[in-house]
């Protein structure tokens, strides 16, 4: 019987690797010349990725995080890769009107939107959850509901466009691990509205897609210096998670994994839940 399981999970694995193989759409990198995109928490790590990779197949950004002055360092380099148009307004998603400010700008500033790349958080510690329900509700506002009303703002431009709403989420949102509760709290808040919104929107028949971004562990400055000492988990390129994050978007597809095991993990992370823990639990380094 035990080999019987192996069996199916390795026939399952390969079913699957070979469907996602054949089902991969063509991206053609030329349809984003010219596009308006606007992209949220833009002033490092991924965000900054995805306006670099932006601005040189020649798309028009605005990009907005907190810091004005690394803002404008990103709208700078933009111009220079080749971006058509590069701007930038500064905002803190913590507070209640600047969700819709930002998209209103956007808006304004490229006369429409052909992209909403939905992708800042709010710091939060790597840390066992120490009872303070203020911080997850503020974490809750930036990570979430700002999300919300981003997308519903952008939906009557996306409309016109036939654009694409983009959220950059988290192998977090799909699976429980150690230290993050309050982020993974928001990231199953994301998960599970945008892929309800993925169906309203199709039986409405809209123009406009969700596409929903699974990553895994990404080298970035902020989550390098938050797990260091706690695993030696393999963290992959910002660069490139970025790129195949504008690809999910661009192509449309409902919901796109990186890296690789982001895919499978997803796939069987249930079909053995004692294992699974035990598995989660050893990969962390912790001492009471």
């Amino acid at each position: 019987m035990r080999l019987f399981f192996k069996l199916f999970a390795l026939g399952s694995i390969a079913a699957a690797l070979l469907a996602l193989h054949m089902s991969e759409p063509t991206f053609n990198i030329e349809s984003l010349k010219g596009a308006r995109v606007l992209v949220t928490g833009a002033s490092t790590g991924i965000g900054e990725q995805i306006a670099y990779h932006l601005a040189k197949a020649g798309a028009q950004i605005v990009i907005t995080a907190r810091r004005s002055n690394v803002l404008e360092q990103v709208v700078q380099k933009c111009m220079a890769m080749g971006a058509q148009k590069a701007a930038y307004i500064p905002a803190d998603m913590s507070v209640a009107s600047d969700p819709e400010k930002v998209v209103k700008f956007a808006e304004e500033h490229l006369g429409g939107l052909d992209y909403l790349v939905l992708n800042h958080i709010g710091p939060s510690p790597f840390a066992m959850w120490d009872g303070d329900a203020e911080h997850t509700r503020w974490l809750m506002q930036v990570n979430f509901l700002s999300y919300l009303q981003m997308a519903w703002k952008a939906i009557p431009t996306l409309e016109q466009s036939k654009g694409s709403i983009i959220v950059v989420s988290s192998l977090l949102g799909k699976m429980c691990t150690p230290f993050v509760g309050p982020y993974t709290a928001t990231k199953f808040a994301l998960n599970g509205f945008f892929g309800t919104m993925q169906h309203e929107l199709a039986m409405k028949k809209s123009n406009v897609t969700v596409s929903i971004c699974i990553l895994g562990l990404i080298d970035t400055d902020s989550a390098m210096e938050k797990v260091r000492g706690y695993t030696n988990m393999t963290a992959y390129p910002a660069s490139e998670a970025a790129w195949q994050i504008i690809k999910a978007g661009v192509t449309r597809q409902p919901e796109a994994f990186y890296p690789w095991y982001t895919y499978y993990t997803s796939l069987i992370k249930d079909w053995f839940p004692s294992y699974r823990n035990m598995v989660i639990q050893a990969l962390y380094n912790y001492e009471p």
